[in-house]
């Protein structure tokens, strides 16, 4: 069986959705931004790619990897968009790494790309013309809405299951903001971002090359002044501060076969070993990634402990500590580079991304193998071994 191998990476920079510099780029902007970039930094042909794989999640155009195609001048290969929330990044990896490994396709491109600046909204026309409109997700006609109180369901179910306390988050805030910046300013993410020039509303351009999101100065004193989201409930614990934020970005990976790579000539940055996804009781998502972890790893022939580095990505900060403390996992070797609350967390760019960073951690390091997991909205999680 081939086995699917990376061969390059990119991603954009991370914005603050709504008033950072990406407010005015959409998600097919962002797209085109990582999928040329991904494809030249392989060297390959654009004939030879068989298939691209964006994932979107407040998708609102048609299927953004086609039309990403299209308007790139690459009518010769087709494209799929998935979604799976905040695993959908992730997830277009994987599709694109099964073709590839079944020996369907020699090269694709797959990644992820969301800009929460420009999120869709919703709409229903009931039949006496009255509308509801409502921002897109959670569609509030639907059952399975409350599962999207991601605060709740995420943030603070995860706490309360696994006995957290604010101070265990906050601590895990003040730790990823603090290893984000140090990543930034050592110059660790400036191989794998694509820089952009962005033109501001006034008319001024600026270039665009690193993250914008972490905050520095954040401490422990500062985050106790911030009030919990959901203050009816004792002892909660979630915060603006020990959230991800909203964000706008897109990252992209060109995936190959060995047998192509080699016949190539290119040398493969990394190999996926393994992949899994999992469904969980909605009240307890942020839990997800304790049952993808152990399942990943189970098909990969692996154990926790062959395990170089984890990124867990920080949807809350709950979601990290209790994953390190139910698998008993060390902590210094997990977010090493910061992840959700401290980069960004541009939901189905971010499995993209952190495979990106995983990719470039991993090869600055000399170590051998990553894991990258998350939960997903609505009771899901997924996690890779690389």
């Amino acid at each position: 069986m081939p086995e699917a191998v990376i061969v390059a990476t990119a991603r954009t920079a991370i914005g603050r959705a709504r008033k950072g510099t990406l407010v005015g780029l959409d998600a097919f902007d962002l797209a085109e931004a990582v999928v040329p970039a991904a494809l030249e930094r392989a060297g390959i042909p654009a004939t030879d790619v068989d298939d691209l794989v964006l994932a979107e999640s407040y998708q609102g155009g048609g299927v953004i990897a086609r039309h990403t195609a299209v308007r790139l001048g690459l009518t010769g290969v087709s494209g799929v968009a998935t979604n799976r929330h905040c695993a959908g990044g992730l997830t277009a990896v994987a599709i694109a790494a099964a073709g590839i490994r079944a020996g369907m396709d020699h090269a694709a491109i797959a990644g992820g790309t969301e800009s929460l600046s420009n999120q869709i909204y919703g709409s229903k026309r009931a039949a006496d013309g009255s509308q509801q409109i409502w921002m897109s997700p959670p569609n509030p006609n639907t059952p399975e809405a409350p599962a999207f109180d991601m605060p709740l369901t995420v943030g603070e179910n995860t706490a309360r299951e696994m006995g957290l306390t604010r101070r265990d988050v906050d601590e895990w805030t003040v730790h990823t903001q603090q290893r984000a910046l140090d990543s930034i300013d050592s110059g660790a993410f400036v191989d794998e971002i694509v820089p952009l020039d962005v033109t501001r509303p006034d008319g001024t351009t600026v270039r665009f090359d690193t993250d914008e999101h972490p905050r520095r100065g954040t401490t422990l004193e500062r985050l106790a002044t911030l009030p919990v989201l959901h203050p009816e409930l004792p002892d909660a614990t979630v915060t603006a501060g020990n959230s991800a934020g909203l964000n706008d970005a897109a990252a992209a990976v060109t995936l190959t076969s060995d047998t192509y790579a080699a016949s190539h000539g290119l040398t493969p940055l990394a190999r996926i070993r393994a992949w899994a996804t999992v469904g969980i009781e909605p009240a307890l998502t942020g839990l997800a990634p304790t049952l993808a972890i152990p399942k990943a790893l189970d098909r990969a022939g692996l154990t926790l402990g062959d395990i170089d580095l984890f990124e867990i990505n920080e949807a809350f900060c709950s979601v990290p500590v209790a994953a390190v403390r139910k698998l008993g996992l060390n902590p210094d070797i997990v977010n090493v580079n910061g992840s959700g609350a401290s980069l960004g967390h541009p939901i189905s760019a971010t499995g993209a991304r952190m495979i990106v960073t995983m990719v470039g951690e991993l090869r600055r390091r000399g170590a051998t193998l990553g894991c990258v997991s998350m939960c997903a909205g609505g009771g899901m999680g997924a996690a890779m071994i690389i």
